[in-house]
């Protein structure tokens, strides 16, 4: 009983952080279900944005229970600088592996493109052209004309001016209504 009453007002924290946190954690959820439901975005597309939420919601909570529990704050206002420092570098470099991921973030929620949309990449160097098959975390996949399966990192897209030239007839949504005009039949 001497423990429970020691750390008492950290069991407090503790238990108020992890509600607010999963509260945090259900309205981005709800919010990314809605707005992939609203552009009938692909399913696939909404597992890897429901993931990075969940990977950002455990990250700070283990950040904000390290700092609760007893780890210096200097080190950990250090640690969450450093972090800051290499996400903001991810948004400027070319090639990083956090650049891709951010930008597979944003083609989720800013970019008209989606899977099936016939699309050409306009670059004078490797010009790609071919039907979007499916967008990762890191890579797009793209079918070209000739057959040939083609993986552009997601950095790519952000950078180089894409072209679609048919728009995919099946959209893939959550909601079990089919999209107007698309082949896919209700459940029974």
């Amino acid at each position: 009983m001497e423990i429970i009453e020691k750390y008492q007002l950290q069991l407090l924290e503790t238990a108020i952080i992890i509600a607010f946190l999963l509260l945090i954690n259900f309205i981005f959820r709800k919010w990314s279900t809605r707005i992939t439901n609203k552009l009938h975005l692909a399913a696939e597309r909404h597992k890897i944005t429901i993931r990075i939420i969940n990977a950002a919601t455990i990250l700070i909570g283990a950040i904000t229970l390290a700092g609760i529990w007893g780890l210096n704050q200097e080190e950990l206002f250090v640690f969450f600088t450093s972090t800051l420092t290499v996400l903001g570098i991810a948004f400027f470099a070319q090639w990083s592996i956090l650049s891709n991921i951010t930008s597979g973030i944003l083609l989720f929620f800013n970019h008209p493109l989606h899977i099936g949309d016939t699309i050409k990449i306009i670059d004078k160097d490797l010009p790609v052209e071919g039907v979007l098959k499916d967008i990762t975390v890191f890579f797009m996949h793209v079918e070209t004309i000739d057959g040939e399966y083609i993986t552009i990192p997601n950095s790519v897209v952000t950078q180089k001016i894409i072209s679609i030239t048919a728009k995919s007839k099946k959209r893939t949504a959550l909601s079990d209504k089919p999209v107007k005009g698309s082949d896919i039949e209700e459940p029974i």
